[in-house]
């Protein structure tokens, strides 16, 4: 006889590993770009300083707004499940029934034999009703619940994290070279994270390598023509 083991899926990694992935993303690619817009538009004497005064703001503002937008997206998110399974109490409470019913039809549509379906839902909504239709009705489970601070803190901190590496690039790069050396050490970092992230998520490691990148590319492209632009027409 098999001895029973607890596997673990890398689903259950979706809600960390998403945030977590979106905030040293969103770090570094708003940093480096940030970083390499001021650097052109500055005169060469001063573009180092006024680069890392940027760079530091947009690490602070971005990790606050990272944690803030995190917070308040994954709150609604959480408001909405609390209000569903306020409703689902309500409805096992005066019709248990047609409740038992309803969750019986559910597995029915999933390939279960009637009466098999219905046994199974009278016995799951004996040891818990509502967790029971939480799961298989409204699709609410412990791996997809809302958790707005994990997710507000591991965004913040994450985003930190992404930040700092094109800061760190701007203090060891010589004035000259900044912007380059800013531009492909900001790009290898962001082609480590995407393999990182695809790793962690299961996926193969080439295709969110390539995106990650391309965006980071496009964003840097655009902010230093930009700040060039305004560097000569001011």
């Amino acid at each position: 006889m098999s001895r029973l083991h607890k596997e673990r899926h890398l689903v259950e990694r979706i809600g960390w590993l998403r945030a977590a992935v979106l905030g040293a993303n969103d770090g570094i690619i708003s940093t480096a770009s940030l970083i390499l817009g001021v650097a052109s538009a500055a005169s060469s004497a001063s573009s180092r300083s006024e680069a890392l005064v940027a760079g530091i703001a947009g690490l602070v503002a971005g990790a606050m707004s990272m944690a803030a937008g995190e917070y308040v997206s994954v709150s609604s998110q959480a408001d909405t499940e609390r209000a569903d399974l306020a409703r689902e109490k309500a409805e096992l409470a005066s019709d248990n029934a047609f409740e038992t019913e309803e969750l019986a039809q559910i597995y029915v549509a999933r390939g279960v034999e009637p009466e098999l379906a219905r046994q199974v839902a009278r016995q799951l909504m004996a040891k818990d009703a509502l967790r029971s239709h939480a799961r298989d009705e409204l699709g609410i489970s412990d791996i997809s619940t809302a958790r707005p601070v994990q997710a507000a803190l591991t965004s913040a901190a994450t985003f930190s994290v992404g930040a700092a590496a094109p800061l760190v690039l701007v203090l060891v790069a010589p004035a000259s070279w900044l912007r380059l050396i800013v531009a492909l050490g900001s790009l290898g970092c962001l082609a480590i994270l995407g393999m990182v992230g695809a790793k962690a998520g299961g996926a193969g490691l080439l295709r969110p390598t390539l995106r990650v990148t391309f965006w980071g590319a496009l964003a840097m492209v655009l902010t230093t023509a930009i700040g060039a632009w305004v560097g000569t027409a001011v």
